[in-house]
C-alpha cells in the first residue's frame, strides 16, 4: 500500500455559526443536529473519496431541493482542492445532484468569517418518481483531495473572505 502525502484534516465548525445556517428551527434540535456531527472519512483503504454524513434525516421528493449546513470545515495545503459530489449510489438510483454540480472548496476557505463552514445543496432530479431518503449520520456526499498547479504569469494576491461568489464581489 502507498504512503499517502497527509494534506488535510477535518474539523467542526462552532456551534454558533453552525445554528446559522438554519431557518425556523428549534435550537434544541439544532443542538442534537450539531452534537451528532460525525467528521467525513473514507471507507475503505482504498477509497479516493471521504464520506460526508447526514447531520439530520433528509427526505426529498423528486425535484426537491435543501440545503444541507454540514457543520464541517476543511483545513489544507495551500496547492490543493476539496471537489465535492454527491455519493456515487445516490446519483445513479435517485439522481440526487449538487446544485453547483461539483462543489469546490479552496483552500483558503478555512480562514473565512464563516469559518470555512460547508455546505450542499442538493436536489433529486428523479425522472422515475422516485423520493430519496437519507438518515441521519449516512453517507450523502464524498470530498475528494485534488493537487493543483497555476501559470507562470499567475499574480493573485486578494485574500478570500466568504463563500458563494465570494472572490468575484470585489
Amino acid at each position: 500500500m502507498a504512503d499517502f502525502k497527509r494534506i488535510s484534516k477535518f474539523e467542526k465548525v462552532s456551534y454558533e455559526q453552525f445554528k446559522s445556517g438554519f431557518d425556523n428551527v428549534d435550537e434544541k434540535i439544532i443542538k442534537e443536529y450539531y452534537d451528532g456531527i460525525k467528521l467525513p472519512k473514507r471507507a475503505t483503504k482504498g477509497s479516493a473519496g471521504y464520506d460526508f454524513f447526514a447531520p439530520f434525516d433528509i427526505v426529498l421528493a423528486p425535484g426537491e431541493t435543501i440545503k444541507v449546513p454540514t457543520g464541517i470545515r476543511c483545513q489544507m495545503e495551500l496547492n490543493y482542492v476539496l471537489k465535492l459530489y454527491p455519493r456515487s449510489g445516490l446519483g445513479f438510483k435517485y439522481r440526487l445532484q449538487l446544485n453547483n454540480t461539483v462543489g469546490i472548496i479552496d483552500s483558503d476557505y478555512y480562514y473565512s468569517d464563516n469559518e470555512g463552514h460547508i455546505f450542499a445543496k442538493i436536489t433529486n432530479d428523479s425522472n422515475e418518481n422516485k423520493t430519496v431518503s437519507i438518515a441521519k449520520g449516512t453517507g450523502f456526499m464524498q470530498g475528494i483531495f485534488v493537487e493543483y498547479g497555476i501559470t507562470l504569469d499567475d499574480d493573485a494576491t486578494e485574500t478570500r473572505n466568504g463563500g458563494f461568489g465570494s472572490t468575484t464581489k470585489k
